[in-house]
């Protein structure tokens, strides 16, 4: 069972600014809901590279597992696999398209797999309304930091 959310929204900063807020992991936390617990191997965004961290409550310790498998940096395009708890898998694809000097156009596709039977029925009825909530509150986060960052070199 699947589900596809995709929000798309024009940040006021360059593409190299929402780029560099993408492929450096080690800085998500300041940008999405995210806590980071350990990045290997460490550095920039790289394909086969793994992102372990936690979500949600920080009493809850929610593990978040996040491989990134394709990096196109001449087309500002990413693709990841999340494994979120409750066997709950994300495939995530990020494409940044310059309209301007100023101006980027963000495309966000999420494509949920539940797991089958009951328990893929329970989280749909049950998450629904987070399917789509969530990844435009990540979107949202991040046209907010580009926009914030790109704001401070203009100052």
């Amino acid at each position: 069972m699947t589900y596809s959310s995709c929000p798309t929204d024009i940040v006021s900063a360059p593409v190299n600014v929402v780029w560099s807020l993408l492929t450096d992991p080690a800085g998500w936390e300041k940008v999405f809901d995210v806590r980071i617990v350990e990045i290997r191997p460490r550095g920039p965004a790289a394909v086969a590279q793994t992102v372990y961290a936690e979500s949600g409550p920080s009493f809850l310790h929610l593990k978040v597992e996040i491989q990134f498998f394709k990096i196109d940096s001449a087309h500002y395009a990413l693709d990841l696999n999340v494994r979120l708890p409750f066997q709950l898998m994300v495939y995530e694809s990020l494409s940044c398209v310059p309209l301007s000097v100023e101006q980027t156009l963000v495309n966000y596709r999420c494509d949920f797999s539940l797991p089958p039977g009951w328990r893929g029925v329970f989280m749909r009825i049950a998450l629904r309304r987070k399917f789509n909530t969530g990844p435009a509150d990540s979107l949202r986060r991040l046209k907010r930091a580009a926009e914030e960052r790109y704001a401070l070199t203009r100052a």
